[in-house]
This record gives C-alpha cells, structure tokens and sequence, in this order.
C-alpha cells in the first residue's frame, strides 16, 4: 500500500482517466475482487487472515483509458491485473503485490458481426453467454461453451487458452481468434495480423494468447464463427473400464471421425458423479458422445462411432443419455453435485498428452493420489474431454473432505499434492495444464516443465515489460 499522500495522488490521477464513477477503493470491493476461484485464497479469507488485496479498482470504457492508465502505471510503477468475470481457479487474478485492478466488463460491446466471412469483432470485457446470445439471434455460434461461461468474458477465454464442451470439434480459443488489440505495459496499442495463418515471421497473436495478463492487456478481438448446426445427435456407451474406452476415443479421432463432443468417464466417475448427476446405475467406463451439423454427414459419423464402439464391445445404451447429459452438462460444476468447496479441498490437475502416453498418465496420478494422500482418504476421479487428432486431455482431480483447517497448514497440502501430480504430468509426457491456465498455482513449476526454454520465455517478458508491472508473480515469471 502506498503513503496516505501517495495514495490520494494516484487515485486523483485514475479519477482523471476514468472518471470518479468508475473507480472503486473501498475495502469490501477489495476484498471481493481479490476473491476468484482459487480455493486456497477463499481458505485464507475463512480462517480470518487477509488475502492479498489490489489497492485501486478501475472499470475502463475504452481503449484509450486502458493506455493511459498503464502509461500512468509505469510511471509510477505500479503493478496492474487485468480482470475479467473471476471465474479463474488458478490465481490468475490473485493480487500478490497490490496494484491496479482493471476490470474490463465495461468493455463489452459487440463492434462487428461478418456474417460473409462468419467472424465477429468484439470487445474483450463481454461475458460468453451474452455474446453467444447474440451470435445465436442471427443463426451462429462462437462454438466455445465452457462450464464458466455464465461468469466468464470473452479476454478470459482468450487468455487462459480456454476450453469449451464441444472444443473437439470447434477447437480451443486459441484456435477460434483470428487477431487482437493488445495495450502494452508502456500504454502502446498494437494490432496483431489480419488474419491468424500467414508466412509473415512468428506468430505475435499467439504470444499474448494464453499470457494471463503478464505481457499487456488484450482489449479486442476477432473470432472465427460457425453456423448454429442443424441437428446434434447423441449416443452413450458402456465400456468394461477405461482403457476399452480410451482405445475407442483413440480409434475415433485417428480415423478422423469429427464428433463435436466425447466426454469419457472412468470407473470412479461413472460411480460416483455420472450416476448421481444423471440418476443412472452403470458400472464400468461411461462415454458421451455427441455429432453436429447437417443432418447427413451428423449420421454419417454417429455410425462410424457406433462401428468402433461395437468392435471394442462397448455396451450401447442409446441416445437418451447423452440427451440428458447434454441438458445437465453444467450441473457437474454446481454444488453439491461437483467441486467440494470449503472446508473440504478439491483441485482438477488436467493436462494434455499423446495416445501412446496417456492412459499410464492416468495410472501414475491415480495411484499416486490414491496411495500417497490415503491418509487423507482423497479420492482420485478423472474424465476425458478434450480430443485431438494426435491425443487427449485428462480432466481428473482430488477431493478431500476433511483437509487441514488451519489455513497455512491447508496451503501447505495444497501445494504438495499440485506438485506431485504436476510432476507425473511432466513425466509421462503432459504439460502443467491444458485450458485453466497457469496463475500462482503452477506458475513455480513453470521452469521444470520448460527446461532452458523457459529462459526465452523470461526474456521475451522482460523485453514487453521491463518494470514488471503486469500480473506479477504469475506464469513463473520474475517480478
């Protein structure tokens, strides 16, 4: 926190920039918006200790304003996080050194729908489900739906490399963004390319992808539409365990069947999520599948799967499951049917590896968790939900019912386990994450899993920022 004068000087000088209405320092405000989804600071905040708190809240309405309050940033030195909707679990937003707080829901305008080209050019501060409202009205979709999207912004997909439910066959933001206006700590606006796949040099759009708020601020984007498709077809198999179904995801996507959606669930999933969620009673490896577009080529590949499934002896258990799962998809997130929350302890470790790879991945943590934290009776549950043509995604986490309540003794739980499975990611040939991002939670981990190149990546940073004054102390980064 700066000197009382110091203080006021600067909050006259946002005042200034943004106007008194959209400029907050109130102590509660603080605290909320310190306050994502990282587990570890609501447990801070319940065991009556004070989380890391921003010391300025501003809500820009331009890019304009967000250039002159990094100019003003870097004059003084401030440290300055981007914010979107808190829907982070990483501690992406978390507020390690105080600073400025920007948050970009103001900024929320849709600027241009291309229904030619199928793109639309919007500002990043919109939330997801308003923007896919919109899209739906005029009979297309960003194809981007994750289980955030009631709560998350559009420069939050963007900056995390998000996922969406049917990211198989719609791909993941990074894929879906064509090019973006980004504010630089020194208050610079820049444009990336035109359009994303060019012979022009490296790729600068894909630079501030995934960057989390560390090397500017993303304040437009373009993204790449589809048409609302005309059917979406269901299917759900029963496999004798997780393995039969990994062979049958494998043999979808190798043979370049396109389903918009195979969700795989193991063993433990099935028993004690799929059946409760779904009011089902199955045992084994539950898979969800789901094709969408034009009517013909829709059956075409609900056939195929049905082939490869047959082979593989998977038990059909026809459309009505995935119908219900499709209209349920969320309720996997809500309380009481997901996520234990406080004052249990729950995390998801996913991570993204090759086929030939990922089902001793999946053992390695499983046993792991399931061996190593027994005395803690944590419970290991993991699907798959994120297919590529070369491998698969592995959504798996931990719960704990009875973790440490002492809220120094909870983080240091916390970080133990996130580094062993972290760690047996690297190992098996996984990376620290796949779409939730990196923040404070694994930013630490960061040059075990880059090696020397991580010294690239510090470098570009320090070039972009020299006075480190963006999202500090996340992505591993020095401040």
């Amino acid at each position: 926190m700066a000197s009382d004068f110091l203080f006021s000087l600067i909050k006259n000088e946002l005042a200034d920039i943004v106007g008194e209405d959209d400029i907050t320092y109130r102590k509660a405000e603080r605290i909320a918006y310190s306050m994502d989804s990282f587990l570890v600071t609501h447990k801070w905040l319940d065991g009556g200790l004070e989380p890391p708190l921003p010391d300025w809240i501003v809500q820009p309405e331009s890019t304009e304003e967000v250039s002159q309050i990094l100019k003003l940033a870097s004059r003084h030195r401030i440290p300055v996080i981007p914010f979107g909707g808190g829907s982070g679990s990483q501690g992406g937003t978390t507020p390690l050194y105080g600073g400025i707080f920007v948050d970009m829901k103001k900024m929320n305008r849709i600027l241009c729908i291309d229904e030619t080209s199928l793109t639309v050019f919007a500002e990043t501060g919109i939330n997801g489900q308003r923007l896919e409202w919109a899209l739906n009205k005029k009979g297309l979709t960003l194809g981007h739906y994750p289980a955030s999207e009631y709560c998350a912004t559009l420069g939050g997909y963007i900056s995390a490399r998000g996922a969406g439910t049917l990211s198989t066959k719609y791909g993941k933001a990074e894929e879906i963004v064509l090019t973006i206006e980004v504010v630089l700590p020194s208050g610079e606006i820049i444009k990336t390319l035109p359009v994303p796949r060019h012979a022009c040099g490296p790729d600068l759009l894909q630079l501030f992808v995934g960057s989390e708020g560390t090397l500017g601020i993303i304040t437009k984007a373009k993204m790449r539409l589809d048409p609302l498709p005309e059917i979406r077809s269901w299917r759900g198999y029963l496999f004798k365990d997780v393995k039969a179904g990994l062979d049958a995801g494998r043999q979808i996507m190798t043979r370049r069947v396109r389903p918009a959606v195979m969700r795989l669930y193991d063993e433990n999933s099935t028993n004690r999520v799929v059946n409760k969620v779904l009011g089902f009673n199955l045992a084994g490896s539950c898979l969800v599948v789901g094709c969408d577009g034009e009517k013909d080529f829709v059956n075409l590949e609900m056939a195929k799967i049905k082939e490869i499934c047959d082979t593989l002896e998977g038990r059909d258990l026809g459309p009505e499951l995935g119908e219900h799962w499709w209209k349920h998809r969320y309720d996997f997130y809500f309380p009481g049917m997901g996520p234990t929350m406080l004052p249990g302890m729950a995390g998801t470790f996913e991570t993204t590896t090759t086929f030939d790879r990922i089902y001793g991945l999946y053992l390695a943590k499983k046993n792991m968790i399931e061996n190593e934290f027994k005395d803690w009776g944590a419970i290991y549950l993991a699907h798959f939900s994120h297919w590529f043509p070369w491998g698969v995604m592995v959504y798996d986490r931990f719960v704990i019912q009875k973790p440490p309540q002492d809220p120094h003794e909870y983080l240091q739980l916390h970080t133990e386990i996130w580094a062993r499975a972290a760690r047996t990611n690297i190992q098996y040939g996984g990376t620290l994450n796949d779409h939730h991002g990196i923040g404070i939670k694994l930013g630490w981990l960061m040059p075990e899993m880059y090696g020397g190149a991580f010294a690239v990546l510090q470098g570009i940073k320090n070039s972009i920022d020299p006075l480190g004054i963006m999202n500090p102390g996340k992505l591993g980064f020095r401040r």
